[in-house]
This record gives structure tokens, C-alpha cells and sequence, in this order.
């Protein structure tokens, strides 16, 4: 039976953590720890973020039987220590019972599962796909903790107004919601007054504790905060880091009041986005195993950021940097890229390419005879680089950093297992003109926790210099792409608001141009879906979010947008529903 003894007074431990997605008996660890600092600290109860055993989002692993009897197994195993005295526990989990699989939040108390609540609203749009896997829950009562009536919504559960309506009128007096909630840019403002419409809607006070850290394209940026029932915020942990933290709760005549604790900066906008890809990229590398990271550094802005966030997610000691020159590389291109390493502290070689590049020219010659120099000759050299590197990853186990930006991504500007080979891409979601933006950001900025030098790491002739692939005499980007920063304001509207290109014309933007990228954006659809996998930070990344097909031959026009005509409709749909019964 709960614990019915009325208190007044409850510390609730918050543990911003980063779980492994699969590493079960590693996520039991975690949460051992965390429980014993807690005790440390008093708290009656610790609480973790959500399907925390799991790690979010397990995905289709979630399917298997072995995972979800590994994940209640080790929920039995840290139930039963809670017999010792200590703070009980607060968990999410995958729980499989009676033919249905649902995502799962335990009060583990006094040796036992005390009580079990369930997800309500599976989201299922952008990068969630949850309806796939679980099925939903029923509405919720509250549970009760030393004598206090907890509401447990979980994550989406609190982005509608009716499961937390319901835990109010059931007689909750504090809202604890366990969330794995996704950065991107300027998320933080959308929580909150989410959080805050809860809220004022319940009168009820609410902690929002979420989980940290990176799987696969997805950065969980913590942030966690808690409400009072009057809307004033009352603590804000970090984010992008692990934290534990204590908060004091009262009972007063107007209900619950969490005593005001720390108070920490959190990183939005471009340092946000900076510090989202640093550990995107940090627990990619460790959590898959590799020992470091390779990437060709050519003296462009694109691979000198890559380097610079590899630096400050892994330290300088596991980054190694290749300048790979051939005939077209630029003086210039070979100083800025060795001062970059230099003031990186990083391993730098020097491996030219020209000798390989003639020896496959003189291999096809045969065949390509009678046939002009073109883009073919070009991408060689591309493809060449790319083989090197992933040699060089074979041979000794790095993981190759791929660095191509948004912008180059979204219409194809990039060689296909070439510039495009490598196993992780930290700005595949930023867009040039924000690549130049988070570049001059590192050299007066560098984020909490990161492992690189303070001070100018990108040297500025990199960021003041008109970018070129090198590929050829005197070439530079804008030979074949619009200025970027026409080129980035139209992709936006394309790709994070599917505009249509009428209205984008509409802004002022030249009507050719318009349709010759979303041209090349739908044409660039089959080499993205053959890209390495990057950290989210826009509303709309390629990957997760954005599932187009790759044959696919519809284009916008550019043709006014379509009005239906109300005329040629003989009836309502709810008409021919009673015409159908």
C-alpha cells in the first residue's frame, strides 16, 4: 500500500541525465548513482526523464521481447534496493502486459513497484513516430507520495490541455512530467509557454525534467525548469549538460510552493545550435565506440568548424586532420587550414592526391576518349579524398567526419561517396550563411563543457574568403549557386515552411532562380538519402522530419496557389456519409 502519511514538506531530486538508447544495465547505472547522490542530499524521492531505462527514442527496438523483458527486469532489480530506506524512484520504461505495449512511468518504493501510469497522447509528426510501437494509455489519477497526491503526465501528455485536466480534477496537487523532448532552435520559448498554459489552466505547480544528450540525429538539451502554481519560475537546471538537482517543496494554505533554487543560463539561438552540435557529435563518437574522429581539412569554413566542434566535443587528442591538395589547391587554402589545426592543437597530414587522381584519368582514358573535361574529372578528385580518409579510418579506427552544410546538402552541391563519405555530419542541419555565423561565434565564445582552446580557433581569412570546392582553376562556389544568402532564404521557405515558389517570387526573390532550386532540391532527394546522419537544429531537418520520395516528379510551377472551386462540389462529406447509411 502507498505511503499515506501526510507531509509538509517533499524533496524531489531531478536527475538530468544522458541514458545510452539499448544500454540497459548502463541506464540502471546511471540511475544507482544518481539515487545514491540523492540520498546524499536528502531528497525523498529522485525522479528520471522519460522510457530513462530504455534511453529515447528505442525506436523499433522497443518491438523486441528480449528488450522489454531486459528493461523490467532491471525496473525489478532497482524496485528492490528501494527497500534499503533511500529516496524512492521516479522511472520510465517500456511495459508489456496483457497484449499491449505502452510507454511507462514507475514509482518504485519500499521494495516494490508501487504504482504504474502511462503515456495518453503518442505524438506522431516530425521526427516522433511513438504510435508506431506503443499503444496509448488510459487517462490518468494521481499518484501518492508520502501522503502527496503526484500527477505523472508524460512529455506529450502535457502539450494538450486534457490529461493534465484530468489529474486535476482528480485531485493531483503537484504535476511531475518526465520528458525526452528534442532541441532545435528555440525550442526552450515553446516549452515554457506550454508549461505555463498547464499551469495557469490547473492552478497546479509542475516540474518539467528532460532528458540530455544525443542519439543519432536527435540532441536532447535538457533545460529542465519548474514551475509555482502562480506561473514564476522557481529553478532552471543547465542545459546540454548532466545535472542532479534538489528542490524543496512546501505545503502552504494556497497548496504545494517549490522553495526558489538555481538558477542557470541556458544557451539559445546560435550558441544553442553551437553547443547542439558539439554533443550531437561527442555522443555519436562515444557512444558508438570510436576512439577519435578523422576530417579532411581543405582551409574552407565548412571543414574548420567541423574540426573546431570536434575538438571541443572529444579534445584535441582524438581529432586528426588531412589536408588532401591537388593541383587546383590553393596557396592560401594550405596555410589557413594548417594555422586552423594549429591553434586546434591537432594532428595535421599532409596528403596529396594529385598522383592518384592522373592514375584514374590514365585508367579511363580508354574510355572516355573523345569526351570533353567536365564535372566527372571533378568529382574524381572528391571521390579520391573520400577513399583516402575512409582508409585511413580502416586502418586505424577513427570515425570520418563528413562536413557538408545544409545549404549544399538541400541541392546537391556535394559528391556522392566522396565529399559526402564519413559516418557523422555536426552541421548537416545549418545552412552557410549560419556555418560563417557559428564560426565567428566560436572565436569570442566557446561553450560550457567544451574541451577545445579558448580564442580564435577559425583563422579569419577563412571566414572573410569566397568559398570554392577547389576542383577546378579559379572556381568558386558562386559559379554554379546563387549567392547563399538568396540560396539559404529560399531553401528555408522551401524546406522548414513548404512555401509555395509563387509566393516566395512574391517576396522579390527572381522567379528563375526559385524554380531552379526547388528543381535541384527535389533532384538532390536520392544523394541525401545515401548521407551520413547530423545533428537536428532547425524545425525541419533531412532526415527524421523530412521523408520526400526519391522518384518523384512533381514540381511547383510557381502557379498562384490552387483555390478550390466550391461550385463543382455537390455535397458535404458529412452529406454523403448519410447518403452512404
Amino acid at each position: 500500500m502507498p505511503d499515506m502519511a501526510q507531509t509538509d514538506r517533499l524533496l524531489i531530486a531531478l536527475a538530468q541525465l544522458d541514458p545510452t538508447v539499448g544500454d540497459v544495465d548502463g541506464n540502471l547505472g546511471k540511475a544507482r548513482a544518481a539515487r545514491a547522490q540523492a540520498a546524499q542530499l536528502g531528497a525523498d524521492v529522485v525522479m528520471f526523464p522519460e522510457l530513462f531505462l530504455a534511453g529515447y527514442p528505442p525506436e523499433d527496438l522497443v518491438l523486441k521481447p528480449a528488450f522489454q523483458q531486459a528493461c523490467r527486469a532491471a525496473c525489478d532489480v532497482l524496485a528492490r534496493e528501494t527497500a534499503d530506506g533511500g529516496p524512492s524512484v521516479l522511472i520510465g520504461l517500456p511495459w508489456f502486459e496483457d497484449g499491449q505495449l505502452t510507454n511507462a512511468f514507475v514509482h518504485l518504493s519500499e521494495g516494490r513497484i508501487d504504482a504504474l501510469r502511462h503515456k495518453v497522447d503518442l505524438p506522431n509528426y516530425g521526427v516522433f513516430d511513438e504510435k508506431r510501437v506503443f499503444a496509448a494509455g488510459p487517462m490518468p489519477g494521481p499518484i501518492v507520495i508520502k501522503g502527496v497526491r503526484i500527477g505523472l503526465p508524460i512529455c506529450e501528455d502535457i502539450w494538450t490541455p486534457d490529461v493534465v485536466e484530468c489529474l486535476a480534477e482528480t485531485g493531483s496537487e503537484i504535476i511531475l512530467v518526465p520528458n525526452g523532448s528534442p532541441y532545435w532552435r528555440d525550442k526552450n520559448d515553446t516549452r515554457l509557454n506550454i508549461a505555463v498554459a498547464r499551469v495557469t489552466e490547473s492552478g497546479l505547480p509542475l516540474v518539467y525534467l528532460n532528458q540530455v544528450g544525443g542519439q543519432d540525429e536527435l540532441v536532447f538539451d535538457g533545460a529542465s525548469f519548474v514551475l509555482n502554481a502562480n506561473g514564476a519560475l522557481a529553478v532552471q537546471m543547465p542545459a546540454f549538460r548532466e545535472h542532479l538537482s534538489l528542490t524543496e517543496w512546501t505545503r502552504g494554505p494556497d497548496g504545494w510552493v517549490c522553495s526558489v533554487g538555481e538558477r542557470h543560463l541556458v544557451e539559445e539561438g546560435d550558441q544553442g545550435d553551437y553547443a547542439a552540435c558539439m554533443l550531437g557529435l561527442r555522443d555519436y563518437v562515444n557512444k558508438n565506440g570510436f576512439p577519435g574522429v578523422v576530417l579532411g581539412l581543405s582551409g574552407g569554413i565548412d571543414s574548420a568548424i567541423c574540426a573546431a566542434m570536434a575538438v571541443d566535443a572529444l579534445g584535441a587528442d582524438r581529432v586528426h586532420a588531412i589536408m588532401l591538395p591537388s593541383r587546383y589547391t590553393s596557396k592560401d587554402s594550405l596555410e589557413d587550414a594548417a594555422l586552423c589545426a594549429s591553434a586546434l592543437g591537432i594532428r595535421y597530414d599532409t596528403v596529396p592526391i594529385s598522383d592518384t587522381v592522373d592514375a584514374f584519368e590514365a585508367s579511363l582514358a580508354p574510355l572516355f576518349a573523345g569526351r570533353k573535361t567536365d564535372i566527372t574529372e571533378e568529382n574524381l578528385q572528391s571521390r579520391t579524398r573520400g577513399t583516402i580518409l575512409m582508409a585511413i579510418s580502416n586502418k586505424f579506427g577513427p570515425m570520418v567526419v563528413t562536413t557538408g552544410n545544409k545549404s549544399e546538402m538541400s541541392v546537391g552541391y556535394a559528391t556522392i561517396y566522396g565529399d559526402m563519405n564519413g559516418g557523422f555530419n555536426p552541421i548537416k542541419d545549418l545552412y552557410k550563411m549560419e556555418v560563417y555565423r557559428l564560426s565567428a561565434l566560436r572565436n569570442s565564445w566557446k561553450p560550457e563543457g567544451a574541451l577545445g582552446p579558448d580564442g580564435e580557433v577559425i583563422p579569419v581569412r577563412i571566414l572573410t574568403k569566397a568559398p570554392s570546392a577547389e576542383l577546378r582553376d579559379n572556381q568558386t562556389d558562386q559559379d554554379s549557386l546563387p549567392p547563399y544568402e538568396d540560396l539559404d532564404a529560399v531553401l528555408e521557405r522551401l524546406v522548414e515552411r513548404e512555401w509555395h515558389v509563387a509566393e516566395i517570387i512574391a517576396e522579390g526573390f527572381d522567379g528563375d532562380m526559385v524554380r531552379r532550386i526547388e528543381r535541384l532540391l527535389h533532384l538532390a532527394e536520392y544523394k541525401r538519402r545515401q548521407s551520413a546522419p547530423g545533428v537536428k537544429v532547425t524545425l525541419r531537418n533531412f532526415g527524421r522530419d523530412r521523408r520526400y520520395p526519391i522518384v518523384n516528379r512533381f514540381r511547383d510551377q510557381g502557379l498562384p496557389p490552387y483555390q478550390p472551386d466550391q461550385a463543382l462540389r455537390k455535397t458535404s462529406t458529412a452529406a454523403n456519409i448519410m447518403d452512404m447509411t
